[in-house]
């Protein structure tokens, strides 16, 4: 019996490689091949055979928020007026399309949704709202400014 490639075990090379790209997404694959200990034809066929099954997503550059403009955050928890799939669709196709909504997740608990909100500044924070606030459906919403940034995700928790 063949096992899906969405159910194939990871050996403890393969966890290696991942933990190594994601801190890392342009080192070479000879410098990769030393770090887990392969020779450089074998981490190429495995890297690729990352990427074919799913397990790399693709390699990003970290751009810097405040070089860019881009430092001020807020995170708006937002509650609908009623739950049901149509509010639900015409929430998710609205927030599509503020670029300035850099995250959303729907959640459960006191809100509906949580919403990270990336701008330059507090005027442009204020359109945004006003976009927000717009959205057929939309009840409350509370706003927390980011003061500072104490810890970021730096990738998934490889366990090797």
């Amino acid at each position: 019996m063949t096992i899906p490639n969405r159910l194939r075990m990871l050996d403890r090379i393969d966890l290696a490689i991942l933990d190594v790209l994601q801190k890392n997404g342009r080192i070479s694959n000879v410098n990769l091949a030393k770090q887990v200990n392969l020779s450089p034809s074998p981490c190429l066929d495995r890297v690729k055979r990352l990427e074919q099954e799913g397990y790399i997503e693709g390699y990003y550059a970290k751009l810097s928020e405040a070089k860019l403009n881009q430092s001020l955050v807020a995170h708006v928890q937002v509650s609908l007026v009623t739950s049901n799939t149509a509010v639900f669709k015409v929430f998710r196709e609205h927030i599509l399309k503020i670029k300035q909504v850099v995250e959303c997740d729907m959640v459960a608990g006191g809100y509906d949704y949580l919403l990270k909100i990336r701008v330059s500044n507090m005027e442009e924070y204020r359109q945004v709202l006003g976009d927000l606030v717009d959205i057929p459906g939309v009840g409350t919403h509370h706003t927390y400014m980011v003061i500072e940034k104490i810890k970021q995700d730096d990738g998934l928790l490889i366990d090797i």
